[in-house]
């Protein structure tokens, strides 16, 4: 079976006792060597974290938030963030698990979170914020429909909370699709 079939993939929102298996699963996604196993690391220009326990729990208790589990065969492998803001949708802290990336994962995750926030809240687009010098994963979601829009808001220096930055130059990309 295909790593990428849907009826493999379940879907749930999280819930308290989640959170630390998946700030586990978003740290290695992202940071330190383990990240590299996938293609989505950070680790050449990002180090420290890139969220923890307090923050994953606010995602999971904000009203107008969730965070999505996915799970394949009652294991953690991926999770997202959607958040309804007015007439869209924020999708963000998007992690599958690096020795799964690659494999069609992200492409279903990403068409049932776009989904819900469609059929759940009515949003008309989704949007989300890409570092700016991830070029080859912003090229990822312009081939799924998502528009660059040029439009940077600053990467936040000298907070630890978000990672503790390799270079000067880094900003976050707003990325929108009509949904």
């Amino acid at each position: 079976m295909s790593t990428a079939h849907p009826a493999s993939l379940s879907f749930r929102s999280a819930v308290e006792a989640d959170v630390p298996e998946l700030v586990v699963l978003v740290e290695s996604a992202y940071r330190g060597d383990a990240s590299r196993a996938g293609w989505t690391t950070e680790a050449d220009f990002l180090d420290g974290q890139r969220t923890d326990e307090a923050g994953v729990r606010s995602i999971i208790e904000a009203e107008d938030g969730a965070v999505l589990v996915v799970e394949r065969a009652g294991e953690l492998v991926a999770c997202c963030q959607l958040e309804h803001r007015g007439d869209h949708a924020y999708f963000g802290m998007f992690a599958v698990r690096p020795g799964l990336q690659g494999g069609g994962l992200g492409k279903e995750i990403l068409a049932e979170a776009e989904r819900r926030a469609r059929e759940t809240w009515g949003a008309k687009e989704m949007r989300m914020t890409v570092v700016n010098v991830r070029e080859e994963l912003i090229a990822y979601y312009v081939r799924r429909g998502y528009r660059r829009t040029g439009e940077l808001s600053p990467f936040p220096y000298g907070d630890q909370r978000f990672g503790i930055p390799l270079r000067d130059d880094l900003a976050f990309e707003l990325l929108v699709k009509d949904l």
